[in-house]
């Protein structure tokens, strides 16, 4: 017994990692034992959310955005996210490749041909299969995928890479609150903060490979035939979960980065290979035109609400509010990350590269998949793509390309393990986090623990996809709903986070541009072990 205290006093924070051990068991074991009443409260809870809290999640969201933009430009964007001498550890190229494949490589693959499909069938403000619709859907995908889920992720990455890297504070999301309720981060106030983050990033990551194992499972038969089926899925997870434990077990630079570089070089040819095969001319028109109508629409996006409209309430909270739910959820997993890997880099530069990169890719990424699917459809009322679903329509897409039968099976080859790989590089660095939220913020935790939560997610995700065949609920839904929950009040802590982010920044030490005489002081010096950044 006393073996057990001493390690979890040493390796860990022992309220956060026992109380989320506890409630995961719980909720797994509900959905093994129940999973059709766990499945219909989960859907309950998350209609009562975009019912009464919708307008919360519109203006919350879009004030993020405006935060983070004002941020950049101001002269707070000098400041670094570590020391002053502080450097970045990662060149821009590998850094990116991490922050965008942890952030939402995956969800480009799963959604980049499906969600403009669904959008253009049945669009809230156009009619339903028109040039209007097109375009109506594309800019929906892209405010879904674009500005607004950076804003969120950047709030959480940029307060706890300043408090940690700047003012030597855990790398915990409590930390960012120090300004202001001061050392009650380290009492229960801060523990409830970090076992909300772990709640959501762990549910998270076990719905996506469960999500994940069909989208492969759908690549895999299409490719060799392979039965679609839940043993097969199970077996898909293992597999995949078997790639992150490595990846995680070598750490950081040696797993994470090389597997991230790698797989974003795979999508880049397999977005190279779609964009010349399919109607090249077409996709860059749509691009331009498309990119256009987000950016001009974007206010009257942003602060939309279908309040008189039943119709367009029900669209609203089926997508752009659970979406907002989502990716509050797994901001601690992806902030955390993202600051992990920004050590010495300026908030500017921070802000810019997780802000306008990755938007700026998913714009591409959607147009030339998406954009394309649309093309094919309006050339062919009776094209197979009008009634994809999410888990096959990137292989419906492949198989719609004029190319020699060989080819396309080589093609979607390459997609399953896109797919595969994306899913393998989210849970080894939601691992990592995961470990680091249970561990009080040690951002280089023991091998073991990294090991245990990679493994975790696995089972999880293999668990609840047997319950869910054999009993006849949707556990994984459930899941994920369980997982954008725990958005609603981690949506406060995300505006807490921004005021106290603005208390610290109004008393560091911004430096001067680049050829001034000399620094220009705004505030007070500041102690390195313990930070006079406004706490109570």
């Amino acid at each position: 017994m006393s073996t057990i205290r001493s390690y979890l006093t040493t390796h860990t924070n022992p309220p956060v990692f026992l109380v989320t051990a506890a409630l995961v068991l719980a909720f797994v074991a509900w959905g093994v034992i129940a999973p059709g009443s766990l499945s219909g409260l989960s859907d309950g809870i998350m209609g009562g959310i975009t019912t009464y809290f919708g307008w919360w999640y519109i203006a919350a969201v879009t004030g993020f955005l405006v935060f983070v933009a004002v941020l950049m430009v101001s002269p707070f964007g000098r400041i670094k996210l570590g020391k002053d001498d502080d450097k970045p550890t990662w060149s821009n190229w590998a850094w990116f490749s991490m922050l965008f494949t942890a952030g939402m490589g995956i969800g480009l693959v799963f959604f980049g041909v499906a969600e403009p499909i669904f959008h253009f069938n049945s669009p809230p403000d156009a009619d339903p299969g028109t040039n209007a619709a097109a375009f109506e859907a594309m800019k929906l995908t892209f405010f879904h995928w674009g500005m607004h889920p950076w804003a969120i992720y950047i709030v959480v990455g940029l307060s706890m890479g300043y408090f940690c890297f700047r003012h030597d504070l855990p790398l915990r999301p409590a930390s960012a609150l120090y300004p202001l309720i001061g050392k009650r981060i380290y009492g229960w106030p801060g523990n409830l903060i970090d076992i909300l983050a772990v709640f959501g990033t762990l549910f998270g990551l076990a719905t996506s490979l469960g999500l994940g194992a069909s989208q492969i499972n759908s690549g895999l038969n299409e490719v060799f035939g392979l039965p679609v089926n839940a043993t097969a899925q199970v077996l898909i997870v293992a597999a995949v979960t078997a790639v992150a434990v490595t990846s995680v077990m070598l750490g950081l630079d040696g797993g994470v980065r090389r597997l991230s570089v790698v797989n974003m070089y795979l999508a880049l040819a397999l977005a190279l290979i779609v964009f010349v095969a399919g109607p090249t001319l077409f996709i860059l028109e749509f691009m331009v035109g498309s990119a256009g109508h987000y950016i001009q629409t974007l206010p009257e996006t942003s602060l939309r609400l279908f309040s008189l409209d039943e119709a367009g309430n029900d669209w609203m909270s089926s997508w752009t509010l659970f979406y907002w739910g989502w990716w509050i959820a797994w901001s601690p997993f992806v902030g955390m990350f993202i600051a992990r890997i920004s050590r010495g880099r300026t908030i500017r530069q921070f802000i810019a590269g997780a802000l306008l990169a990755p938007t700026g890719v998913s714009i591409a990424w959607f147009t030339i998949f998406g954009g394309s699917a649309l093309k094919m459809i309006m050339g062919d009322a009776d094209s197979p793509l009008t009634d994809a679903g999410t888990t096959n329509a990137l292989f419906l897409l492949l198989n719609q390309l004029p190319m020699a039968e060989v080819f396309i099976t080589l093609l979607s080859l390459l997609a399953v393990i896109v797919v595969a790989i994306f899913f393998a590089t989210s849970s080894d660095s939601g691992s990592l986090v995961v470990d680091m939220l249970t561990n009080g913020g040690d951002p280089h935790p023991i091998w073991q623990q990294r090991f245990f939560w990679a493994v975790l997610e696995g089972a999880i995700a293999a668990i609840l996809l047997v319950a869910g065949a054999a009993g006849g609920g949707d556990p994984l839904s459930a899941l994920q709903t369980a997982s954008v929950t725990s958005g609603l009040p981690f949506s406060v802590v995300l505006v807490l986070m921004a005021w106290g982010l603005v208390r610290a920044l109004r008393k560091d030490r911004v430096p001067a541009p680049i050829g001034a005489a000399k620094n220009r002081n705004q505030a007070s010096g500041r102690a390195a072990a313990s930070p006079d950044t406004g706490g109570g």
